[in-house]
């Protein structure tokens, strides 16, 4: 499973970390994994979501809130609103990247 580290500006303008899992060939469709506000792109569940995703053909965006895993910015300072802009900041890079999202995957 190809993986490529990208690194974009969240809601605050903080460096956020992100994870593309991508299938061995061309994704079927693309993904952006929102796991919750307070868990880290490489959580046990969200790596077993993207992995499970991945074996389908579907390329997968897993990435750092604001101020959580290897993410910049004080998670103390984001709420509601910021989570979902940096959502947003997510799409924007999955798309720069080639792949724009075809599901929002999360809870």
């Amino acid at each position: 499973m190809p993986q490529e580290r990208i690194t974009f500006a969240g809601s605050t303008g903080a460096e956020l970390e992100a994870r593309l899992d991508l299938p061995d060939s061309r994704p079927r469709a693309c993904a952006l994994l929102a796991h919750c506000f307070t868990c880290g792109k490489d959580s046990a569940a969200t790596a077993r979501i993207s992995r499970g995703l991945v074996a389908a053909g579907i390329g997968v965006l897993r990435f750092d809130f604001t101020g959580l895993g290897r993410s910049e910015g004080d998670f103390a300072d984001t709420g509601f609103m910021s989570n979902a802009d940096d959502l947003v900041a997510a799409a924007r890079a999955l798309r720069a990247h080639g792949h724009a999202p075809d599901l929002l995957v999360g809870h």
